[in-house]
């Protein structure tokens, strides 16, 4: 097998050019530093977008992947498996839920809570409730439904005739959702308790326990989005127990496999019940590794513990940003909950997100963007706080420069 050294212009050779990585070539994590080809290291408050919820090479996954490889990695859905049965019965006791499907992400998750919808709509009311409600700046996926479902029309360019049925309201007014919806037609409201690519913005609670009862009223089903927000990342096992609020039908993927492909749509035995069997499926859903994984990774998250910690290294670091931001002009708040913050840029540095990316690679530090105006952090959610005051003051560092 070819081991030579590869540099990142063989991206521009071999890839397709959707996306636009960084320089930067990571080949070795250890809890929240990484080190690139050059042994440069890094402080990791980007957790791969949310996703390795317990850090890199954590010793507990490493030893569930290895434990399960020595005996089945793949078999498909014409049977089923261990791990896979495990894993459902774990988050159906964790959760609302009482029925679980597999996938590999969380588009692919969401695609089968919208098709589900559509179809328990179809099984109990009748074809004409197809309409489904989603809002504004939402993002669900990238599959031409999930991008069509979420609501930012630069993802839909270029690749329209887009399927119909869908409505965006306004994010946290109650009132432009009554005006879409309807008995008649409306088969779910879609939402992410807290909508992270554009801007880590919050729910309000009553806004969400509005949309509960106009869903009620109306026949619809209530989805939740927590691609993100689920796995411990706010603190919460799943964000919906941090609102009082209980959809029909929760999607999860991100932190369910902290760096190994999974997701699970999560939803109650009488809506479930309408994806008989043939209606849809996943060669790998449920894929006995990934399932393997995923049950360290829940095992582990759900403890009191693990989550108490969430809430204590999110104020050490919201506290630390705002800081740093009142220090040098850069930040009007940071929003969010637990490990998920959006540090908001002030009208001066608008537009500048990937600025404040860029400087802090330059000293060692990996943040994120939330578009244009925000940085976006979700490190690990076991991160140690030496490494959060250490990432601090890389940052800070980073800003200093940008600032002279």
């Amino acid at each position: 097998m070819n081991k030579e050294p590869v540099s990142r212009e063989l991206f521009d050779e071999v890839m397709v050019p959707n996306y636009a990585p960084g320089n930067i070539i990571p080949v070795r994590g250890e809890g929240s530093r990484v080190w690139d080809q050059e042994g440069r290291e890094f402080l990791d408050l980007q957790g791969g977008i949310a996703v390795t919820s317990l850090g890199h090479a954590h010793p507990g996954l490493l030893g569930a992947l290895q434990e399960q490889s020595e005996k089945v990695w793949h078999l498909s859905n014409v049977m089923t498996n261990e791990p896979a049965l495990r894993l459902a019965k774990t988050l159906c006791d964790h959760t609302f839920a009482e029925r679980v499907f597999f996938a590999n992400s969380g588009a692919e998750a969401n695609e089968a809570a919208f098709k589900l919808a559509r179809r328990y709509a179809w099984d109990h009311f009748g074809p004409d409730k197809h309409e489904i409600i989603s809002f504004k700046n939402a993002f669900h996926g990238r599959t031409l439904f999930t991008v069509s479902v979420g609501g930012q029309q630069k993802y839909l360019e270029g690749f329209e005739p887009a399927p119909g049925g869908i409505h965006h309201a306004d994010f946290n007014d109650l009132d432009s959702v009554k005006a879409l919806i309807s008995k008649e037609k409306t088969c779910a409201v879609v939402i992410e308790p807290i909508q992270g690519e554009s801007g880590v913005v919050p729910a309000d609670p009553e806004f969400l326990k509005g949309l509960r009862q106009l869903c009620d009223d109306n026949d619809a089903l209530l989805i939740f989005d927590e691609v993100q927000t689920g796995v411990g990342r706010t603190g919460h096992l799943y964000a919906y127990e941090m609102y009082g609020v209980i959809p029909d039908i929760l999607t999860s993927a991100k932190g369910l496999g902290g760096g190994f492909p999974v997701a699970a749509m999560l939803t109650t035995a009488k809506v479930g019940a309408s994806l008989a069997v043939g209606t849809h499926g996943s060669t790998y859903g449920g894929n006995a590794l990934a399932c393997a994984v995923a049950q360290k990774v829940i095992d582990t998250v759900s403890q009191p513990e693990i989550l108490k910690g969430v809430n204590e290294r999110s104020e050490k670091l919201r506290q630390g940003m705002m800081a740093i931001g009142e220090r040098y002009g850069i930040f009007s708040e940071v929003r969010g909950a637990g490990l998920l913050l959006g540090c908001v840029l002030t009208e001066q540095w608008k537009g500048r997100a990937k600025d404040f990316l860029a400087a802090g690679l330059e000293e060692g530090v990996m943040v994120l963007v939330a578009g244009a105006d925000v940085v976006r952090l979700a490190p690990s959610l076991i991160i140690p706080e030496t490494d959060i005051d250490e990432a601090l003051e890389r940052f800070e560092t980073a800003v200093k420069k940008l600032a002279q």
